[in-house]
Order: C-alpha cells, then structure tokens, then sequence
C-alpha cells in the first residue's frame, strides 16, 4: 500500500477558506502535538512554493528572529 501523506493533508485542505486555514494551522500550534507537524510542514511547503523570493526572504527572516528568542 504506498500512501502519500503529503498529498492527504493537501487534499484535507484544499479548498478551505482562510479562516479554515488560520484554525487548522492555530489548533495544530496550540495542541503542540507531534503528530500534526508534518501537516504543519506541509502547509509550510505551500506556502514556501508559492512565495516570490522577497517574501521567502522574509520568512527566512522572521524564522530566524524567531529562532534567537
């Protein structure tokens, strides 16, 4: 059985609103359970695909002010 994790949580999403988005991303933060991080990551991946390069660089940047706290 070959299943593809990535493609689940894409397709667990797909077509939510933002505000769906917001809650699935704040719950899985809140809950802090080591399950949902690969949903997070693949919700990251998203984003980080579709991001021009000054966008990445901000995110780049805030993940590391946020990593020296």
């Amino acid at each position: 059985m070959n299943f593809n994790l990535r493609q689940a949580i894409i397709q667990n999403v797909s077509g939510n609103t933002q505000d769906q988005l917001k809650d699935t991303i704040v719950d899985a933060i809140q809950v802090g359970e080591e399950k949902m991080l690969p949903g997070l990551g693949v919700l990251f991946e998203v984003i980080w695909k579709n991001a021009d390069t000054q966008e990445q660089q901000t995110m780049l940047e805030t993940l590391e002010q946020g990593l020296k706290r």
